[in-house]
């Protein structure tokens, strides 16, 4: 509720119409709850040329913002983040720079057959069993040049320095550094990587998309490492405040991928936590599965309880993951054998082309988690 009466004001000044390449800014503070980090204390400012009612998917024609929060949990992130996607035509431009700490990021071994004891989480020491502090920072410079109709190819290159903290106490972490499986080389890691791939997106709103289909293969290289990615995703809109959604997404890295690459999937809008949390498994604490493949599948029902397409939209959504990860040299295929999956549902609001909040809770085997978010998991 915090969450929405923020964001009311600079969004009714929006809903004017504006002139192409007009400038607003908005500033506002905002809290939300999560199962993982807690209560967080946030603010956010925007400096944007937003589109009015053009009959465009981007959300705005450029965009610079800053978002800056604290967990009472000890986990912060500060990001400054740059996008264009529609300021020159057929270009799209993006440059994030980011300080981050997930001071409570899960971690469990590595493969797709680790299990949780809800045991070792008690007793004097062992709290942060499955849990380590990860402090990441870095930029990330991304340019697309559409080809024809949909169709955009993509290069771009990032900088990342991971470190690694271990938490008071006993933990897999530390057991997984002394037997030598996470080795010296992964803390800290500094990570040069160029990127390139091509992107077909057909979706009628980016933000919150009705219909298209979405749909993108990326390749990778960084430090002793190469990454090859790809996703497809479909909306369909059978009713009139009916959308159905359903997504397939692989990942597989070869060579000697460190272990701060492999928490995190490649996509063109950014790296995702992967396996496990809102973006890939949701249900499943963030990282719960680690592995150099990556195999996400699910399917979406959002419902309009209140339905003003475009201007205010209220829905109801349910939802079911499913996903695993794949060792080092294990081929990354489509199978049904060892899949991870999970059920849930949220209420999301929308307001005009490029606001989106969202309230979910899913639940796996082992646990529920619930969060707040301000895109959809896909």
């Amino acid at each position: 509720m915090l969450a929405l009466l923020a964001v009311a004001s600079p969004l009714a000044a929006q809903t004017e119409p504006a002139a192409k390449h007009t400038w607003v800014d908005h500033l506002y503070p905002f809290a939300y709850y999560s199962t993982i980090d807690g209560v967080w204390l946030a603010g956010h400012y925007d400096w944007s040329s937003p589109m009015g009612f053009a009959e465009r998917p981007e959300p705005t024609f450029a965009r610079v913002a800053l978002d800056a929060g604290a967990s009472t949990q000890g986990s912060y992130a500060v990001t400054l983040d740059a996008q264009a996607p529609a300021y020159w035509d057929g270009w799209r431009l993006g440059l994030t720079l980011s300080l981050t700490r997930a001071n409570r990021l899960g971690y469990y071994g590595q493969g797709n057959g680790t299990t949780y004891d809800r045991d070792s989480t008690t007793g004097p020491g062992h709290s942060y069993f499955y849990r380590v502090s990860r402090r990441t920072h870095g930029a990330r410079l991304m340019v697309q040049r559409r080809i024809v109709g949909p169709l955009r190819v993509l290069v771009g290159a990032s900088f990342e320095h991971t470190d690694f903290r271990e938490l008071p106490g006993e933990s897999v972490f530390q057991r997984d550094r002394i037997a030598g499986t996470i080795g010296p080389d992964d803390l800290p890691f500094n990570d040069a990587a160029g990127r390139a791939g091509a992107v077909f997106d057909s979706r009628d709103l980016e933000v919150d998309p009705h219909r298209g289909v979405f749909a993108e293969a990326l390749v990778s290289s960084g430090r002793g490492y190469t990454r090859t990615s790809g996703a497809f995703r479909a909306y369909v809109h059978p009713l009139e405040r009916l959308i159905l959604t359903g997504r397939i997404a692989a990942e597989k890295m070869t060579g000697n991928p460190p272990i701060g690459a492999q928490l995190t999937m490649e996509t063109s809008e950014g790296p995702i936590v992967a396996l496990g949390g809102y973006r890939s498994l949701r249900g499943y604490y963030d990282d719960r599965f680690v592995g150099p493949g990556k195999l996400i599948g699910g399917l979406e029902a959002r419902y309009g309880l209140m339905w003003a397409p475009r201007l205010l939209e209220v829905k109801l959504f349910a939802f079911y993951d499913a996903g695993r990860v794949f060792g080092p040299g294990e081929p990354v295929r489509l199978t049904r054998q060892g899949l991870h999956s999970a059920l849930g549902g949220g209420v999301a609001v929308s307001m005009l082309r490029n606001t989106l909040l969202t309230v979910f809770g899913g639940k796996g085997t082992e646990g529920a988690q619930f969060s707040f978010a301000t895109t959809w998991s896909y």
